[in-house]
């Protein structure tokens, strides 16, 4: 893997000059462990924005090709399940957007980063007129080879690289994708650009308040590293960004957007057994520190069909 690495002088969400931001710790470019200090690799240096609580590393590793990170064969990035179309994909999603907009048959969908096409054949079920995009060409050729979505409905590009006319689309999907992105900000924009008057944006990202995040870095400082568990810029997942509640309330402002709803969700880690223990979510539950958190978007000046408090 080649990479090369581009230093941050302003927060990618909020514009906040990083000379007063937080040093939480290194993070490996491998799975740390318990011993950290004992893994030999690379380390990046993890800084969390003191103005809008955006957790990102310093210098940024990017790799000189995406494929580097997303081209690898789909069965290693995911389980098997995953290419198992279920009647409950998107199902959250789209209720969502029938609660908060009026929805007709028909109304037209992006799904960006639609790795095999799951979301596009889930929405299209649902009664959208769904496209895909998708940076990754082994994703890509999966879509259109195993899942059989059809050619023109799906392009193969990054949201960098991708041009849509403007007020083309009534929902746009990032779901699990800003955090792998070099730059959020950008992508919100584009994003909003891109959606119609009265459509709405949905994005779930990872939370930067995450309780086992923090129960983790705990251990670590008790343990005497100065490593973090944060993000995994070298690493699958690849995530590059933890978000706050405040990182979206200032990005969505300066591109044109207005906040609909945004939640913090409980739940486990996928390979951290006590993370799933029914005590611990619901103390993320009643703390609102989960691992993730969900946004829904509009543009400014645009109401949906109902108010809804956040």
């Amino acid at each position: 893997m080649v990479y090369k690495f581009e230093t941050i002088t302003h927060c990618e969400m909020c514009n906040d000059s990083v000379a007063s931001h937080r040093q939480l710790g290194l993070r490996l470019n491998q799975s740390q462990g318990f011993y950290p200090r004992k893994k030999k690799g690379i380390a990046v240096s993890i800084f969390k924005c003191t103005n809008c609580g955006l957790i990102y590393s310093n210098p940024m590793p990017k790799p000189e090709n995406i494929n580097d990170h997303y081209g690898i064969d789909s069965n290693v990035y995911w389980p098997d399940e995953y290419f198992r179309v279920s009647d409950q994909d998107m199902v959250r999603e789209v209720n969502t957007v029938k609660r908060l907009m009026k929805v007709q048959p028909g109304m037209k969908a992006l799904d960006i980063g639609a790795g095999i096409g799951k979301a596009i054949i889930a929405l299209q079920k649902q009664g959208f007129d769904a496209f895909g995009l998708e940076p990754s060409q082994t994703f890509f050729e999966y879509a259109l080879n195993r899942m059989k979505i059809p050619e023109d409905r799906i392009i193969c590009s990054s949201i960098e690289e991708a041009e849509f006319s403007p007020n083309q689309f009534d929902f746009i999907n990032l779901f699990n994708v800003v955090e792998h992105v070099s730059h959020p900000y950008t992508t919100i924009e584009k994003a909003i650009k891109w959606l119609k008057p009265g459509g709405l944006i949905h994005i779930e990202v990872p939370y930067s308040k995450y309780l086992v995040s923090r129960i983790i870095n705990t251990y670590y400082n008790l343990v005497g590293t100065n490593y973090v568990t944060h993000i995994s810029p070298m690493h699958v997942p690849y995530h590059l960004y933890e978000f706050h509640q405040k990182s979206f309330e200032i990005a969505v402002k300066r591109s044109g957007g207005s906040i609909v709803e945004m939640k913090v969700f409980a739940g486990g880690a996928v390979g951290i057994p006590f993370a799933e223990s029914k005590l611990l979510r619901n103390i993320m539950k009643w703390t609102d520190t989960g691992p993730d958190i969900t946004v829904w978007i509009t543009k400014n000046g645009v109401t949906t069909n109902e108010t809804i408090p956040m």
